[in-house]
């Protein structure tokens, strides 16, 4: 059976389906209703603003986008973006889905929490982009129909949402610090981990191995 949430039909394909268990499972209500939510308010945003994306791609990248922070993809110190991003490829091309496709997906979750570059990239890159921007934020929320936003809301419930998406997020990176250099990912640990301090590029330049 089709699923349509405010106006916004849920893909009924068998990966869109895997990855919706897959993601239930590995992450827990708060991610699982999130990364819903990411899906719904993106495919709003791209209607409003005449993207096309794939709808099963924005679903997978959607559902994945944060799944780094619960089970890294490798024993590798990587951005937690990347975790979820090697998922979400891995996921695809495990499941007969194109280089092509898989890369659109990966891009998409690798660049979801970077500043000014997303609305510059692909439809699904940039409809991810602003599903996170809304639900984590409130961006962009004024310019949804407000019945749509309540019908997600009584879908997807947000919870105690501000306090335990922070306290994932510290979970999720405080035994891989070194990640957060240079994104806003150091930005939490700054403030709720003791004894972090944030590194600096003017410390790097000045430390570097040159006479000058």
């Amino acid at each position: 059976m089709t699923d349509t949430i405010a106006g916004v039909e849920i893909p009924g394909t068998a990966a869109v389906t895997e990855a919706t268990e897959i993601l239930r499972g590995m992450t827990g209500p708060l991610l699982f209703h999130h990364s819903r939510r990411v899906f719904l308010f993106g495919s709003l945003h791209a209607r409003r603003l005449g993207l096309d994306p794939d709808p099963e791609l924005l679903y997978v990248a959607s559902m994945f986008h944060d799944a780094g922070l619960v089970t890294p993809f490798s024993g590798t110190q990587q951005r937690f973006e990347v975790d979820g991003a090697d998922h979400a490829r891995a996921f695809l091309l495990g499941r007969g889905f194109s280089k092509g496709a898989a890369d659109v997906v990966w891009q998409a979750v690798a660049l979801h929490t970077t500043p000014g570059i997303p609305g510059r990239m692909g439809p699904e890159t940039a409809a991810t982009n602003q599903g996170v921007l809304t639900d984590a934020l409130g961006w962009g929320l004024d310019g949804l129909d407000g019945d749509a936003v309540e019908e997600i809301l009584a879908a997807h419930p947000r919870g105690e949402f501000k306090k335990e998406f922070l306290q994932q997020f510290v979970d999720g990176l405080k035994d891989r610090p070194d990640t957060t250099y240079g994104t806003i990912n150091a930005d939490v640990l700054e403030r709720f981990v003791p004894g972090f301090r944030r590194a600096s590029m003017v410390d790097r330049i000045t430390d570097a191995p040159w006479p000058s």
